[in-house]
């Protein structure tokens, strides 16, 4: 028997290194999610002929969950296994084979399971990629019964050498089936459908309604569509989540309404497997949120990384809203929305066209409209659109609509210039109501009251508003 001192010891060494094992798992992943993030720069002729400047990302996004995902969120199976069989001469010991049934089984259904658990009451959460899901799940399912086969019934207690090249030809089937599943390839002559902002499938001659206030946002299956949208559904992600916050906070002032909007979003996102590792990791060992890291940094390097030009040619200028959202009260009277250019020929003199468009808050009524050209002269990198807003003593909801650029020309250039709008080439004003009626609720959750009184009466009590 081990004296009960030296169990201790035994213990604390051992959870200090799964500690520093889960820390390097942390740096791979993190590795992992760099190498998945990359992007690159493509250029789209829309009919018009206006040239978009869009980032798309180099990996499939189902691609690198099936291959850079999986191994590294399954690398301490992987080595326990190759460790075990390689010291016992290649003979199945219990560790190897039981790591990685157990994580696939803990996957397949306590994952699963949690995550339909964890759905709110009255909310429900839909499959973005629901054939790809078909396809690996199919796979999933398929891996054990190979498994038993390959085990128990072909060479039972062996592995040989034709089973396991079989199973390792069954990988990139998997990952070239999920691919086509999640680009389409076979469907996109035949199906003619659309995608709703809120992730609804429409027929392209049927409109759905999303609600009262929402806008209609639509895109093609189609690639070019789809990236150009990724930007139109992150302005509305944007618009609903400062609406509801304001709702739940009346009074906040601005910058901290902007900092919670942001926050919310990043967390609202789409992660990879990656993420939610080195989040469990770092909330282990105390190393902070990923998010807000992230956040601080983004937003400390966001002026760096607009004016970095040396992705892009020499001859390319951008034009872009800067910044691509504002907030402001219904009392701001008259502000400025500012539009910059970076690249290029800096001397050379470029017009470019703006237009209000409605969204939930109406012209004349909500806002002056206003439409025009904006000519910047030689040196010039920034021009401003005054934008005015009516206020009036009404109370509303919370409101928006967005300033759109066009229509970019050269009218005199010394050097040849090739100027593109690139995201955010909308700007999306959100209004708030400076007559907020404020926040209501009942003065007591519960009240007890006698079964023989004919009538009880419940306050209602009203926070803050006018």
């Amino acid at each position: 028997m081990i004296p009960k001192w030296e169990s201790t010891v035994y213990f604390a060494c051992l959870v200090y290194l799964f500690l520093g094992v889960s820390i390097i798992a942390d740096r791979f992943m993190a590795a992992i999610e760099v190498i998945t993030s990359q992007e690159k720069e493509v250029k789209i002729k829309k009919k018009n002929g206006e040239v978009q400047v869009i980032y798309v990302r180099i990996w499939n996004e189902t691609v690198s969950n099936l291959t850079l995902m999986a191994l590294g969120s399954s690398a301490p199976e992987i080595l326990l296994s190759v460790i075990e069989i390689c010291g016992k001469n290649f003979e199945a010991g219990d560790l190897g084979p039981g790591t990685i049934v157990g994580s696939a089984a803990f996957n397949l259904f306590v994952i699963i399971g949690i995550c339909v658990l964890v759905v709110p009451e009255g909310q429900v959460r839909r499959i973005k990629h629901l054939s790809v899901f078909l396809i690996t799940a199919s796979w999933s399912v398929f891996a054990y019964l190979w498994m038993y086969l390959i085990l128990a019934v072909f060479t039972p207690g062996v592995v040989e050498l034709w089973e396991a090249l079989i199973t390792f030809i069954f990988f990139p089937i998997i990952v070239v089936c999920a691919y086509m599943a999640d680009t389409k390839i076979f469907f996109k002559k035949f199906l003619k459908k659309r995608y709703k902002a809120a992730g609804y499938l429409k027929k392209a001659d049927k409109e759905l309604e999303l609600g009262n206030h929402k806008e209609e946002v639509t895109y093609n299956l189609e690639l070019e569509e789809n990236d150009v949208s990724e930007f139109e559904r992150h302005r509305l992600d944007y618009v609903e989540t400062i609406k509801e916050i304001r709702k739940r906070h009346p009074n906040i002032d601005m910058k901290q309404l902007e900092e919670m909007a942001q926050l919310e979003v990043l967390n609202k996102g789409p992660k990879s497997r990656a993420f939610y590792r080195m989040q469990a990791t770092r909330q282990l060992t105390g190393s902070g949120n990923v998010i807000k890291k992230s956040k601080v940094e983004r937003r400390m390097s966001t002026e760096d990384q607009q004016l970095d030009g040396e992705t892009y040619p020499a001859h390319v200028q951008r034009f872009f809203f800067n910044p691509g959202h504002y907030t402001v009260m219904e009392n701001v009277g008259t502000f400025p929305i500012t539009v910059s250019r970076i690249g290029g020929d800096i001397n050379a003199v470029v017009s470019v066209d703006y237009h209000t468009v409605d969204g939930t808050a109406v012209a004349v009524e909500d806002y002056v409209p206003a439409s025009g050209t904006l000519i910047f002269r030689s040196g010039e990198t920034h021009k401003q659109v005054p934008i005015t807003i009516i206020d009036d003593d009404i109370f509303e909801e919370d409101e928006h609509f967005t300033i759109e650029l066009t229509n970019l020309k050269v009218m005199s250039s010394s050097s040849p210039v090739e100027p593109v709008l690139v995201d955010p080439k909308v700007a999306t004003v959100m209004v708030l109501d400076d007559d907020h009626s404020g926040v209501f609720h009942f003065e007591l959750q519960t009240k007890d009251v006698s079964e023989s009184c004919e009538y009880a009466e419940v306050k209602v009590v009203r926070d803050s508003g006018e």
